[in-house]
């Protein structure tokens, strides 16, 4: 098949400049709630005594936010062009992060802070004297179920656009 040109980025200059399109635009405005909502999660759970299957849900949250960034980052500065390969399908590479990686693994993630909450709800009770994380679990539970719910919102738009035959993420 035929090479596809990349999408039209801002236009070119020999400086950065951000492409306040994107910023506006619902992809750039969910892409910020993500980067929020997804440091919170991640910080929640670094910043308390975790074990088990709560080093796959750091492991996952912090590699989706990363990459996340990344997107958000090139796509602010329009220099989507600049990536080999993915860069002529920039709409679809965010389709396939978003549903992908951002839905599954923060649902994953989520359901692994949920279990955990569950199994420390016993230390919620008035009196307890202990050190608990059952809030700390449970506010990272909550962080990645609203983060995965932007990454499927931010899905579902990449692929309303793709479906209607548009190349561009705006």
């Amino acid at each position: 098949p035929p090479a596809v040109p990349p999408p039209p980025g801002p236009p070119t200059r020999g400086s950065l400049s951000l492409h306040r399109a994107y910023l506006r635009s619902p992809l750039g405005l969910l892409r910020l709630g993500q980067l929020a909502l997804g440091a919170a999660f991640w910080v929640t759970v670094a910043a308390h005594k975790y074990e088990g299957a709560a080093h796959f849900a750091l492991f996952a949250a912090v590699l989706v936010w990363l990459l996340t960034l990344a997107l958000f980052g090139l796509s602010l500065l329009g220099r989507w062009a600049l990536v080999p390969w993915l860069g002529s399908r920039w709409l679809f590479t965010n389709l396939v992060h978003d549903l992908a990686l951002g839905v599954g693994l923060y649902a994953a993630a989520t359901g692994i802070m949920g279990y955990k909450a569950e199994q420390r709800s016993y230390c919620n009770l008035p009196g307890y004297s202990q050190r608990c994380l059952y809030s700390a679990y449970l506010s990272a539970s909550i962080c990645g179920g609203i983060t995965a719910c932007l990454y499927l919102f931010s899905g579902l738009y990449c692929l309303s656009r793709r479906c209607r035959d548009e190349r561009d993420i705006i």
